[in-house]
């Protein structure tokens, strides 16, 4: 016997999908770029919704963009071959050993495990690092310290970290008209064909850039950014993000998420939202409700 259909849920079912419609309307052919990262990166269940969440997106017509991290894998396979890893402002010191782990986790490991669930999942996926097809050229950053007020600023020595200086966005575009769904590793090129090690948030508001995304969308393990009360903040402008960072309100590791938001905003894409990506589908539900989740970041 037939299980009775409960007219009810049907309805309230139906009613999300109405609500979705003018949201799916609206970034019909338009480019989202994700940045894909913490928990939602490493609980099974999650990482399966989330290969679903693109596919849906790419099937309903959105173009999504990928960006993935890796941080804790990277740190897991250096602490068995027994390297420490160091950190300053936030940023892995990466020598030449490192960065051949670095490269083997992100290239071979945590991109084709995205690319295959979501090939899986039915999307059109392909993996690239950044040397592919001139990807991601970029330059060796350094970083500044403050030494005494009558002394010249310290210049610290990151390694083999790099920031990008250009993004082929012809490249991503055209595999997008093809169907394809570019999933990239943090992973860039110098002037004389050097690796370099780049933060996968700033990566991803370069894309974004590049693109002239409509979206940009950061995936992290907080609610989004909070106020001096510790308040979700759920929409600001440019100004008050600004604002907020030079008061201290902003600072640690959502900085460099706020920043990459901004530099992206200031290049022109539409929106950027940093939300939580434990939520199970985190970006439908950002993309798709009039509600939407996180902290919505726009001029």
């Amino acid at each position: 016997m037939n299980n009775p259909i409960n007219v009810e849920e049907s309805m309230a079912r139906a009613d999300i999908l109405l609500e979705a419609l003018p949201y799916i309307r609206r970034f019909f052919n338009k480019t989202i770029v994700i940045k894909y990262g913490g928990h939602a990166m490493a609980d099974r269940e999650l990482k399966a919704m989330f290969a679903r969440d693109i596919v849906m997106m790419k099937y309903i017509g959105i173009n999504p963009v990928v960006v993935h991290g890796g941080g804790p894998q990277i740190g897991s396979l250096l602490k068995k071959f027994g390297k420490e890893s160091k950190f300053v402002k936030g940023m892995r010191v990466t020598d030449e050993e490192t960065m051949e782990v670095v490269e083997m986790v992100l290239v071979g490991n945590v991109n084709k495990d995205i690319v295959n669930l979501i090939n899986q999942s039915g999307g059109n996926a392909v993996g690239l690092s950044g040397k592919d097809g001139n990807l991601i050229k970029a330059k060796k950053l350094y970083f500044t310290e403050e030494a005494s007020p009558d002394q010249p600023p310290k210049i610290i020595d990151m390694g083999l970290v790099g920031e990008v200086t250009e993004i082929n966005a012809s490249l991503l575009s055209a595999l997008a008209r093809e169907d394809f769904i570019p999933v990239i590793a943090p992973v860039g090129f110098g002037e004389q064909g050097e690796t370099y090690n780049i933060n996968a948030d700033l990566v991803a508001g370069e894309v974004a850039a590049a693109l002239s995304a409509e979206k940009f969308v950061l995936l992290t393990d907080v609610q989004g950014v909070l106020d001096q009360n510790g308040q979700l903040i759920n929409t600001m402008n440019r100004e008050r993000a600004s604002q907020m960072v030079q008061k201290h309100v902003i600072e640690g590791g959502m900085l460099p998420k706020v920043d990459c938001c901004l530099n992206a905003l200031k290049a022109g894409v539409k929106k950027a939202h940093i939300i939580d990506g434990r939520l199970k589908h985190a970006i439908l539900l950002e993309i798709f409700t009039d509600m939407g989740i996180g902290t919505e970041i726009t001029l």
